[in-house]
């Protein structure tokens, strides 16, 4: 069996100040997302043993997976398209515009697309066809997934088929998909992690 070990990416300024970045593949970890990725490596380390590090290339997701995998001595690949959903006119904005487009649709907020963005529908079709590569390629390995919460709440709608209650996972926060010859099981959150009060950055 495949297991799948998404985890998020540790806190940027971003997340810290609840603003899009203007730049968004350039915004780096804080001090605080450093320990972050040291303590998920460390709890990765304890529970999984991983064959291989997969990451987004945006710095904040690329510098948790470089900690992640020096720590447990395996390799890294960059995956270019992991990256976060491109938020389009709301770069540079706070988390909070986007309820204050004027077409947003609470109703359905993974179908809205931001203006020059991607919905997160988009961003499905984007990243679905990666967790189903990796898990046809590693059938009985581990392997680690560093990417961002909008990435992570797409793939737990992918594997359940359903968008109400996709998780949005907290800096850092792990959650584990396996797969086996029925296909993918349940998403299982790894950790006493609480939902994130949203996926943005």
């Amino acid at each position: 069996m495949s297991r799948l070990i998404l985890v998020r990416h540790g806190e940027s300024s971003g997340n810290r100040e609840r603003i899009f970045a203007t730049q968004p593949h350039e915004l780096p970890l804080t001090e605080t997302g450093y320990r972050q990725a040291q303590a998920a490596a460390q709890r990765i380390a304890a529970l999984f043993r991983p064959k291989l590090v997969v990451t987004s290339s945006y710095v904040r997701a690329s510098e948790t997976a470089r900690i992640i995998a020096g720590a447990l001595g395996v390799p890294l690949e960059i995956e270019p398209n992991l990256h976060e959903r491109e938020i389009g006119a709301h770069r540079g904005l706070s988390y909070d515009s986007l309820l204050a487009a004027p077409d947003y649709d609470p109703n359905r907020p993974w179908a809205w697309k931001p203006e020059d963005g991607e919905s997160y529908e988009e961003v499905q079709a984007r990243v679905g066809p990666i967790l189903d590569r990796l898990a046809k390629a590693h059938p009985r390995d581990d392997v680690v997934i560093v990417s961002h919460g909008g990435v992570m709440m797409t793939l737990w709608a992918y594997v359940t088929g359903k968008w109400d209650g996709a998780h949005a996972p907290p800096n850092c926060g792990i959650v584990l998909i396996e797969h086996g010859p029925l296909g993918y099981s349940r998403p299982q959150i790894i950790g006493d992690e609480s939902r994130a009060s949203d996926a943005g950055g």
